[in-house]
């Protein structure tokens, strides 16, 4: 494995950063202000949209891309480090068409939209001139468990009649989201195998009988592009919006996510960089009791950490990419999840280090430390609870012991009572609460040593 940045990713890499330097950061400012007061900033995306386009960084993210579409086609081992790059502007990856969920969108109907779909919905996203987002959360039920879902997609006639409710959609809010990809229930038949009952189903938003409920805050935050709550009541869509065959919306949302966590696990070391920064330059300036926070053991030990961290979470998330580009998706699925649950925990414990040097200031938005602390505990969240990662790591551990029991015994060594030294022949182990004696008539509680002969 060799994750040493190429010549061209190293060039990528200094582009996207000048255009950071030069062009994002001095927008943020009024970025923030239209945000603020609750209008989406089109009028600061849109321009630099454009000129990104022009200078070839569009659509870096899509490894699958081809000659005939526009953008730049990168393997996901060589997007890895301009997502992080990005991703110390929150907004920034959609000035690149970069941006979740449309990344993700773009992925899946690259792989599965018939050509009508293509042209009428993935063209479109690839030219950034519309946004979309991903309906599959629900509120009446764990939607970690995807089985759990309940929105109901039925055929009628020419028709699919969608019915359900769903939260927590990203981007349902972009004034430019056209396209909603739901995941609904096809096959309600109990004889039904438990992944084979779901479809993906491809529905306008402005589908009469599909209302915007709200625009769900997110710990106390509401974002711009919106986490929304979304209501289908007797929704119909023509049956040529059907994505893939019926009962392949599960396998086909699978997927769709691997690429999208390593976009977001990059995205998030990348935070995870600016807050390091901000905390050693606030240690260096910072005075208390008569010394430089920079001087205090604790307030080293925290950056010490952070570094340390951060470094060990790029490499797994490089390691995941890489194997996703030379085994697949499939192949890479726990990597997958490790770095989901590394990444997501690791920002949260950086920014608190960093909330903690900056002291009361690091609350209010006088510092983005607040509201990508309270994005970092969502990650924990999106895309699947920690639990669920944890639990997918966890069989595949047990089952390479599986696989393997007993090949570690010669590492084990049993109980020998002293008399079994002279090649006597070992009767067990003592009775129980029973020390064995030695010859000598003295008792000993154990001896780690092998049988004789």
């Amino acid at each position: 494995m060799d994750f040493a940045y190429t010549p061209r990713v190293q060039a990528l890499q200094a582009q996207v950063q000048r255009f950071m330097d030069d062009l994002i950061l001095p927008s943020h400012g009024d970025w923030r202000r239209w945000a603020e007061a609750g209008v989406y900033p089109l009028d600061v995306i849109e321009p630099l949209k454009v000129q990104a386009r022009a200078a070839g960084l569009w659509n870096l993210f899509l490894p699958g891309l081809r000659d005939d579409e526009p953008g730049t086609r990168l393997t996901n081992l060589e997007y890895a480090p301009l997502a992080e790059t990005m991703g110390r502007v929150p907004w920034a990856s959609e000035v690149f068409n970069c941006n979740a969920p449309d990344t993700g969108n773009i992925e899946l109907l690259h792989l599965f939209a018939s050509a009508a779909q293509r042209t009428q919905w993935l063209q479109p996203l690839m030219a950034g001139s519309m946004r979309s987002c991903f309906a599959m959360s629900e509120p009446d039920v764990a939607s970690s468990d995807p089985t759990n879902l309940g929105t109901r997609i039925a055929r009628e006639g020419d028709d699919y009649v969608l019915n359900g409710r769903k939260w927590f959609i990203t981007g349902a809010a972009h004034p430019h989201c056209r396209l909603a990809i739901v995941m609904g229930v096809s096959d309600p038949s109990p004889e039904a195998p438990a992944h084979r009952r779901h479809s993906l189903l491809l529905v306008p938003m402005d589908a009469p009988g599909l209302e915007v409920v709200r625009n769900i805050p997110v710990m106390q935050h509401q974002a711009i592009e919106g986490h929304c709550e979304l209501v289908f009541r007797d929704v119909r869509v023509a049956a040529d919006q059907l994505l893939g065959a019926e009962g392949e919306g599960f396998a086909m949302a699978q997927a769709r996510l691997g690429p999208g966590r390593v976009h977001h696990c990059m995205r998030t070391i990348g935070q995870c960089e600016l807050a390091l920064e901000l905390m050693a330059e606030r240690a260096l300036e910072r005075m208390a009791f008569g010394r430089h926070l920079s001087d205090f053991a604790n307030v080293q030990d925290w950056i010490a950490m952070s570094r340390v961290e951060i470094d060990q979470a790029r490499l797994l998330v490089l390691r995941a990419a890489w194997r996703m580009d030379q085994e697949g998706n499939q192949a890479a699925r726990t990597d997958v999840s490790a770095i989901k649950l590394v990444a997501a925990r690791l920002q949260t414990t950086v920014i608190d280090r960093a909330m903690q040097v900056f002291g009361a200031v690091g609350l209010p938005p006088d510092t983005p430390l607040a509201a990508l602390w309270s994005w970092g505990r969502a990650l924990r969240f999106l895309d699947g609870p920690d639990e669920v990662h944890l639990r997918t790591v966890a069989r595949q551990e047990l089952a390479r012991s599986r696989a393997h029991r007993g090949e570690n015994v010669l590492h084990l060594q049993r109980w020998l009572p002293p008399d079994a030294t002279d090649g006597a022949a070992w009767r067990g182990p003592p009775a129980v609460g029973k020390a064995p004696r030695s010859r000598s008539g003295k008792g000993r509680r154990f001896a780690c040593r092998a049988p004789a002969g």
